[in-house]
């Protein structure tokens, strides 16, 4: 009777100790999980920028290229 009871202890406190542990590593988990999305935001927001930059560059050649065109011609 004596083992079976202290088997018993043993396995609650065990399961406990699994179920604290668990909810430390989740709440590592969420806070990377956290810090890696809004990396990952800003990454997009900037790649966005840069098509935008180059879109805008890609303007602005043509109208450089239009006014060489125009003051060439005079």
């Amino acid at each position: 009777m004596e083992s079976v009871l202290a088997a018993a202890i043993t396995g609650v406190l065990t399961l406990i100790g699994v179920l604290a542990s668990n909810s430390r590593s989740r709440a590592v988990m969420e806070v990377k999980l956290d810090t890696l999305s809004e990396r990952v935001q800003k990454h997009n927001e900037l790649i966005s920028r840069t098509y935008q930059l180059e879109s805008d560059m890609a303007v602005t050649r043509n109208d450089i290229e239009t006014l060489y065109r125009k003051v060439g011609s005079k």
